[in-house]
């Protein structure tokens, strides 16, 4: 039988029927997926067949079909090995806060270049307007401009009172979704908001270091409406990137791959080299200095033979 996974937790996944039947599963002996060295060759958005066993109380994970995009990051304390977010993918949204807790911007732009490395159209939604004072609004609003100068959609919500909750209605309609981000940014809240069928696990901030706590210790995917889908992940600490070479970087950042055209070396990793025009826009301000900091931190991972071989 073919079906849908739709939820991990460990090493047991529960798969969608075509028929929509739901059935517990475990993976089929030892398998990788196209030598892929992951901690997890079964991910959620996953289409896969099932079979029974011959007792017909399990249900076996015995392949897994052709996936149209995947979306990964490094795996915790495994040096050379990645972790799976999900798979075949419409959308990925990144859910941002710069207060309660504050999302950094190398945690942002780790994650876009990971989307455009693996090619799957991402927006950013600004969460917790509501509590946000003058400073944090008009700091929003620069990052705001920042990212759609870029150019990513980016949405402002209030998931706690319903403010903009449409318009992410409208951009998800008829899509399978991933919605990423920290720990207590509001991914829970948002999706109870979009259905509130679902009433997923809501957790609090610590006021002591301005973080959110762990609620959603797996990925599941819930159905918001017909044939609109949300994956709804664990919240990162941290986004560590993974099998880039320095060469491919500066490709997973727009603005900087549009300007690298008028670098004049061809090889040229806007870094220290004469006459590169990534390094002339920004001085010029015409690249943020905050995504110039990110491209380099990601060029010392990819360099130093942390990720790769």
């Amino acid at each position: 039988m073919e079906g849908l996974v739709i939820k991990t937790a460990g090493n047991v996944f529960l798969v969608k029927t075509l028929a929509g039947d739901l059935h517990e599963c475990v993976v089929k002996g030892n398998f990788r997926i196209k030598d892929l060295s992951s901690t997890n060759p079964v991910a959620i958005g996953d289409r896969v067949l099932i079979e029974k066993t011959s007792d017909e109380q399990t249900y076996f994970i015995t392949e897994v079909l052709d996936r149209s995009n995947f979306i990964v990051r490094k795996a915790a304390n495994l040096s050379k090995q990645l972790h799976i977010l999900a798979a075949n993918i419409d959308l990925a949204i990144l859910m941002v806060t710069v207060n309660h807790p504050q999302t950094h911007t190398i945690f942002v732009d780790r994650f876009l270049a990971t989307a455009e490395a693996y090619r799957i159209p991402c927006c950013l939604l600004f969460n917790k307007i509501d509590l946000y004072g003058a400073e944090d609004s008009e700091y929003l609003e620069a990052l705001i401009r920042l990212y759609e100068s870029i150019p990513y959609p980016c949405l402002k919500v209030s998931a706690l009172k319903g403010e903009g909750i449409e318009e992410v209605r409208s951009l998800i309609r008829g899509k399978i979704c991933l919605l990423a981000g920290n720990s207590g940014v509001g991914k829970s809240s948002l999706v109870n908001r979009l259905n509130p069928a679902i009433q997923t696990k809501v957790g609090p901030i610590s006021d002591y270091h301005n973080r959110g706590r762990h609620v959603t210790s797996y990925s599941e995917m819930f159905e918001i409406e017909e044939d609109t889908y949300i994956i709804d992940t664990p919240g990162i600490k941290g986004f560590h990137t993974v099998d880039m070479h320095v060469a491919e970087v500066g490709h997973f950042f727009p603005e900087i791959f549009r300007t690298s055209a008028r670098c004049y070396y061809n090889d040229c990793t806007h870094r220290h080299e004469p006459d590169c025009a990534v390094l002339k826009a920004i001085e010029e301000h015409r690249i943020s200095q905050s995504r110039y900091l990110s491209y380099l931190s990601i060029i010392e991972d990819a360099g130093d033979g942390k990720y790769r071989e």
